[in-house]
């Protein structure tokens, strides 16, 4: 009965925020800890010491910077993918480079924000990664689609999407949310995610940013 309606759970998300510039650090720390349906259970600057958190208690949702005083995030995504492939694992950071981008997801990362995205797009980004979700900055998602369409093979005869499997991805690669691709297309959210659910299933991938980049690459899908 004392269901958080809006989250669908009893029980809080917990979260775990590495990053390493202190007032940053305490400012999304404060964003998270106060918003509801979220339990922020560490607040770290080091890759050692989210390491030695991670042996002792596991978050729902892990939050990454990239660069770091004692290494390189992508370490981390890699060591938190393998040894908990359950936890979900979101970049924050304010490097658009591509390299890092694919670099990120190519080691576990589900979703990917730029830090002048604000407060209000990380919790959502949060919630949504933790629903099986891949939010990505609409930035992000330009510089991917583009520099895939550069290198994308004529489309694949074997796979093929419908023309809203095409419209959802369309939106996908745009970094819409679920709930925005749903009343833009005028369709209920359920729907959208049946449609991703056969998306992920005809491509093969197990994310969006997976979908959008295995369509790009095999041009079922125009990132224009």
């Amino acid at each position: 009965a004392g269901a958080d309606r809006h989250h669908g759970s009893v029980r809080a998300l917990t979260v775990a925020l590495l990053e390493d510039e202190p007032h940053t650090r305490a400012a999304i720390a404060a964003k998270l800890a106060q918003s509801d349906g979220i339990e922020l259970i560490a607040s770290l600057a080091t890759l050692a010491e989210m390491r030695a958190s991670l042996q002792q208690r596991q978050p729902d949702v892990l939050i990454v910077d990239l660069e770091l005083p004692d290494g390189s995030g992508l370490d981390l995504i890699a060591f938190a993918h393998a040894r908990w492939p359950a936890m979900h694992i979101l970049v924050l950071t304010v490097l658009d480079d591509e390299h890092k981008v694919i670099a990120a997801i190519e080691r576990g990362a589900d979703g990917y924000l730029l830090k002048d995205e604000g407060a209000i797009a990380l919790l959502d980004a949060v919630f949504e990664v933790s629903q099986g979700g891949s939010p990505i900055s609409p930035a992000i998602a330009r510089h991917l689609v583009r520099r895939l369409a550069a290198q994308a093979p004529n489309p694949d005869a074997s796979i093929s999407l419908s023309e809203r499997e095409r419209q959802v991805l369309q939106l996908a690669a745009k970094g819409y949310a679920y709930a925005e691709v749903a009343k833009l297309l005028g369709i209920g959210v359920s729907t959208v995610a049946s449609y991703t659910r056969h998306i992920y299933e005809k491509l093969q991938v197990d994310s969006r940013s997976g979908a959008v980049y295995e369509a790009t690459r095999l041009g079922l899908i125009d990132p224009r």
